[in-house]
Formats: C-alpha cells, sequence, structure tokens
C-alpha cells in the first residue's frame, strides 16, 4: 500500500472539488442573495486542505495498485461528502446541524436524493443550484472526471475506475486509453444534459429550474428547487421530457457510446441488459396503471396514465422525483415501486439498485439450479444473449446479493433500535441503499425528523448503494490491509 501516492491524489482531488464551490459562488453573485461569504470560504478552506495533503507529497510518482484504488474512491467520497458540507453549515440559511448537512451533502452526491430540507424554494438560489450541482458531480462520478483531466494521475486511472464506476463489468473500456475512456463518458454525460436542460426550458421552466433539474434528471438524483420536486410545475409535458431523460440514463452509458460512434440504434435493442431494463418498468407501469384506474385513486384516465408512468419510471430508475403522494397509493402500490427500485437501472449508468444485469442473472443462476434438481448432471450454462457468463462473475452477483441483504438487514434493525417503525426503517434503509431518496412512512417526505444515529446509518447505506458494497465493504476487511 502506497499510502503517500494515496495522500498525494487525495489532495488532487479535494482540490478539483473545491473549484465546485465556484459557480455557486457566482449565482450567488448574480442573484446578490447572502450565501456569497460561505461559497467564498469554502473554496478556500477545502483548496487549503487539498493543498496541505499534497504538498508534503507531490513529489511521489508511485503506480497505483488495486487496493491503493479502493482506499482513495472510499476516502474521497467519505471526505468529499464532509467537504461538500461546509457551505451548507456555514450559510444562515438553511440554518442546519453538522449532521443534517452532512446528510444533504452525501445524499446529493451519492445521487441519492434524501433530503432533510423544508422550504426549499425559500432558500438562496446559489444553495438551491449547488444541491442541484452535487448530484451532477456525483452522478458519473467526479473520480471518473479526475481520471479524464488529470494526467498527473497516470497509470493508476484504471484502478480508481474500476472501483468507481457501477455496474458488475468494469474491465471493459470503450477506448484504447482509460483517460480516453472516462472523456468519452463525460462528453456523452455532459450532451444528455445541455439537450435536456433544453428541453425543460422549451417546455416552459425558468433557465435556472431547467438547468438544475437537467442536473438532478441525467444524474438520476431526485434533487429539486422546489419542495413539490417535479409536481409543482403541474405540467405532463416536463414529467413526459423527464422520463425519457430517465430512461435514456438508466441505460448503460457504453450503449450511447456505440450509438454515437456507430451511428446506430440497433444494438439497444440486441442488448439482454436494456430489452429487460425496458420490459422491467413495462410490466411495473402497467401494473401500477391497471391498479389506479381499478381503484380510482386518480379519478380520469389523463391524470392516471401520467402519474403511473412518471412515478413507475422515476422510482424504477430510482430517481425519486415526485408529481403525487405515491406512498398513499392503494394497496401494493407503494412497495411494488420501492421493490422496483432494488433492481435499478443498467450497469454503468447513472442509475442505482443493485443493476438489471445482476438481477437477470440471479433469475437465471436460480433456474438453473431448478434445472439441475430435475438432471443432476445436465450441463447448464447462464448466458447473457448467446454468450456464456463466467462462472467467476456469478459467483460475485451471488456474492454481492449476500452481502447486500445482510447489510440491508442489519442497518433496518439499527433503524428499529432507535424507535422507529417497521415500515419507516425498512422503506428509508431501501431508500438510501439503492440511491433512491423518498421512502415510506415518516421519511416519505422528508428525513429531517429522524435521529441523528439514523441518519448516520443512512448516509453509510447510501455510500454501499453508490459504491455498490465491495468496494466500500472491502475496506472493513484484515485481508486488505495485510502485506
Amino acid at each position: 500500500m502506497h499510502f503517500s501516492t494515496v495522500q498525494r491524489i487525495l489532495g488532487l482531488l479535494l482540490m478539483l472539488f473545491s473549484i465546485t464551490m465556484l459557480p455557486p459562488l457566482l449565482i450567488s453573485l448574480l442573484f446578490r442573495d447572502a450565501a456569497l461569504l460561505p461559497f467564498a470560504a469554502s473554496f478556500f478552506a477545502i483548496l487549503l486542505a487539498g493543498l496541505l495533503l499534497w504538498l508534503p507529497v507531490r513529489g511521489d510518482r508511485h503506480e497505483l495498485r488495486t487496493r491503493d484504488g479502493f482506499l482513495i474512491v472510499v476516502l474521497f467520497w467519505t471526505v468529499l461528502g464532509l467537504a461538500g458540507a461546509v457551505p451548507l453549515v456555514l450559510s444562515e440559511q438553511p440554518r442546519i446541524s453538522f449532521t443534517d448537512a452532512a446528510f444533504e451533502s452525501l445524499s446529493g452526491l451519492t445521487t441519492t436524493g434524501a433530503t432533510v430540507l423544508t422550504g426549499i424554494e425559500a432558500l438562496p438560489e446559489s444553495i438551491r443550484f449547488y444541491r442541484q450541482q452535487l448530484q451532477w458531480f456525483g452522478g458519473m462520478g467526479i473520480i471518473v472526471l479526475a481520471v479524464a483531466i488529470l494526467p498527473m494521475l497516470g497509470v493508476g486511472g484504471m484502478q480508481l475506475y474500476r472501483a468507481e464506476m457501477p455496474g458488475p463489468v468494469k474491465d471493459s473500456k470503450l477506448t484504447p486509453r482509460i483517460g480516453e475512456t472516462a472523456k468519452a463518458l463525460w462528453y456523452i454525460y455532459l450532451s444528455l444534459t445541455v439537450a435536456c436542460a433544453l428541453a425543460y426550458w422549451v417546455a416552459g421552466m425558468s433557465w435556472f429550474d431547467a438547468v438544475g433539474h437537467s442536473f438532478s434528471t441525467v444524474a438520476i438524483g431526485g434533487y429539486s428547487t422546489y419542495d413539490a420536486s417535479i409536481g409543482h410545475f403541474n405540467s405532463p409535458l416536463i414529467e413526459m421530457i423527464c422520463v425519457v431523460f430517465l430512461v435514456i440514463s438508466g441505460i448503460n452509458f457504453a450503449m450511447h457510446f456505440f450509438a454515437w460512434r456507430r451511428r446506430s440504434l440497433s444494438h439497444y435493442l440486441k442488448d439482454t441488459e436494456v430489452r429487460w431494463f425496458i420490459g422491467i418498468l413495462f410490466i411495473v407501469g402497467s401494473v401500477v396503471t391497471a391498479t389506479l384506474i381499478t381503484t380510482g385513486h386518480h379519478g380520469g384516465w389523463g391524470d392516471t396514465l401520467h402519474h403511473a408512468i412518471f412515478q413507475t419510471v422515476s422510482i424504477g430508475t430510482t430517481a425519486g422525483f415526485t408529481t403525487t403522494d405515491f406512498d398513499s397509493w392503494p394497496l401494493y402500490l407503494p412497495l411494488l415501486l420501492i421493490m422496483t427500485a432494488f433492481v435499478g437501472g443498467c450497469a454503468a449508468s447513472t442509475a442505482g439498485g443493485i443493476k438489471v444485469v445482476r438481477f437477470v442473472l440471479l433469475l437465471k443462476q436460480g433456474y438453473r439450479e431448478v434445472i439441475r434438481l430435475i438432471h443432476p448432471q445436465a450441463q447448464v450454462l447462464v448466458k447473457l444473449g448467446q454468450r456464456a457468463v463466467d462462472e467467476r462473475v456469478i459467483d460475485a452477483v451471488w456474492g454481492f446479493f449476500a452481502a447486500y441483504i445482510a447489510l440491508f438487514a442489519l442497518m433496518v434493525l439499527l433503524l428499529m433500535g432507535t424507535g422507529l417503525d417497521q415500515v419507516t426503517a425498512f422503506s428509508a434503509v431501501a431508500a438510501t441503499i439503492t440511491n433512491l431518496g423518498p421512502g415510506l412512512g415518516v421519511v416519505a417526505e422528508n428525513y429531517g425528523d429522524i435521529s441523528s444515529f439514523a441518519k448516520w446509518v443512512l448516509m453509510f447505506a447510501m455510500l454501499l448503494g453508490r459504491l455498490e458494497v465491495f468496494t466500500l465493504l472491502v475496506l472493513l476487511t484484515p485481508a486488505f490491509w495485510r502485506r
């Protein structure tokens, strides 16, 4: 383990993160709000912290190893979450504790979208913009950005990329060089953000709301500049624009890269994971629509259909935007939507959840075990499309699932130990470990009323979900620290 190299890169990444204080600072100047000094102070404080880490080891140029990459990623997301809380702590509005500020910051960076705030529209414009910006940087992962624009990271970029990128298959590169791969991903990400912002603006949002919501839409985050989320605009057109970009952002970004390079869309329909992703959303959306119509919850067909489509896609992709109180929907619908979030989006997308490809592999492996009971001598392969899946990948998926469920159960019990009821505890952990955001019960609207201990447990769940369990869990094993 090269701790000096880890320290050097952590310092560089913190200095990079300090630059993210400048856009909200400019917004503060533009709108003349009261958050100018907090953002200015945060910029210098984070820059200085990064500089103090970097200077003593600036000459260290050891090649990064895999373990170094894991340590950098976990340290950076932890430190970044705390650093992102600085302007929220310093600001007079909102006046919140450090725990709440850290919760809000980490929720944004992990694109969870769970909030402790109320009266969001009354906050300074720079604070409102900053929350949206946090999600945008967290969506693709600021470390992937660092790999793209910081050549000083050198050969070890692949270790950071593998530890950071979401999804079970992390060794494939779109281009020969890892820096070019990261740049390609960010060009696609930026292009989608610009297109989404323009679509929102044409549909009637102000430029401020259009940019802010494009950040959280393409990042599949769920933060909004209003308490009522997307429902504030009361516009089916805006909601459908949101649905389109959520679906696009929930698909593997490698698919978008190949679509751009080959000028073709045919490969989307050939991809097993994309077909399952669309199929799951379609089936759940159909069930939600039929149930709402049968129960007459929303009255007419028009309202029922657009609310059903929007909430299914929003929850299913783990965005967490809302147009209505889905937690009050009849029968099994609230739980069905929460369960859909567990599946989430495709690997290498900005969505959360366990990822569709893992869900598919779990089903196929379960079916294989049934066939083996019937035909013990049969050689049954697990395939994605026409290709057999390596047994090591299947073992890794089962290991991931086992750790995911065990940690989920433990955190639910911890939250119930703080006095929360079963529905609240279950949905709170589900909404944070899947990076969804809104839950049920006490946390249906915000997380401000739960205890500080519960919030720290949920922050741990956010990190587990964003770093896909093992990246964080591996640091807790003695084997990781052995030479």
